[in-house]
């Protein structure tokens, strides 16, 4: 699929987050994906920072996860949601047509926006790890010199720390303002939100990335996902805009988030 028909494809899901959308799409895309070969990326050894650290940074192709329950290519969901009655009455009674709020172009928060179909660039030193997400030209900045969290206000994206453990960087992330869901499809969480991602990588051409979801609120347990990320070294981030045409909400076919 080239780079356009992602992006209108993303903008559509985040607008209209329902199983009928998705599955009408990919009955669009599938003949024209299946005409194309599969991606191959650069082979070589896992690179190295100056300092002996694995080095995450290059633009990444990462799986499209509308629905962090559903395995799909190149990641691995957690079929059954272990819901706590809160978390149960969150999902239940969800309908995006009632305002979802990326359709008012708000931030998708740190989970959604991984789990984006556009691709994500990592830059990285010694002292910080930074997300580059070409959803919304959004950026996260995390330090990874094992500095501890800070006491913020709670804020869309959380705040986020690293540290290492061994090869695999780990950055946890924590006081998120629980307006957000966890995925396109909208799979509840709360203000007590806690996730922590691990990045490793094996080679040259891929991370393995896991994901790890605490919200006593909201799950009993923790939920997990697994992927693998692409590395894309003939692609560049473009500019993406949410606001700029977002029509149907100026003409009021999506509503306005109640909060």
């Amino acid at each position: 699929m080239n780079r356009s028909s992602r992006s209108l494809a993303a903008t559509i899901v985040a607008v209209i987050a329902i199983d009928a959308v998705i599955a009408a799409m990919a009955v669009t895309v599938a003949p024209v994906a299946a005409q194309q070969p599969r991606y191959e990326p650069p082979s070589g050894p896992t690179p190295k920072t100056a300092s002996g650290k694995v080095d995450f940074s290059g633009v990444w192709s990462k799986p499209y996860v509308p629905d962090m329950t559903k395995d799909g290519r190149d990641q691995k969901g957690m079929a059954v949601l272990p819901f706590t009655p809160w978390g149960e009455t969150q999902w239940t009674k969800y309908d995006a047509a009632e305002g979802d709020y990326t359709g008012a172009c708000l931030p998708f928060g740190m989970t959604r926006s991984v789990n984006t179909p556009e691709p994500m660039q990592i830059m990285q030193s010694d002292t910080y790890f930074a997300f580059l997400f070409e959803q919304n030209s959004w950026f996260v900045v995390v330090p990874i010199d094992g500095r501890p969290h800070r006491q913020g206000i709670p804020t869309w994206f959380g705040d986020s720390v690293g540290h290492w453990e061994g090869d695999t960087l780990v950055i946890d992330t924590i006081n998120f303002n629980g307006k957000t869901r966890l995925d396109t499809i909208g799979h509840p969480h709360s203000d007590q939100l806690h996730v922590v991602q691990r990045f490793s990588r094996p080679d040259l051409g891929h991370i393995a990335y896991e994901i790890t979801v605490e919200d006593p609120k909201t799950y009993t347990k923790p939920v997990t996902n697994s992927r693998v990320f692409t590395l894309r070294p003939d692609w560049e981030m473009m500019e993406y805009s949410c606001e700029e045409n977002n029509k149907s909400l100026w003409e009021g076919r999506i509503k306005v988030p109640k909060r």
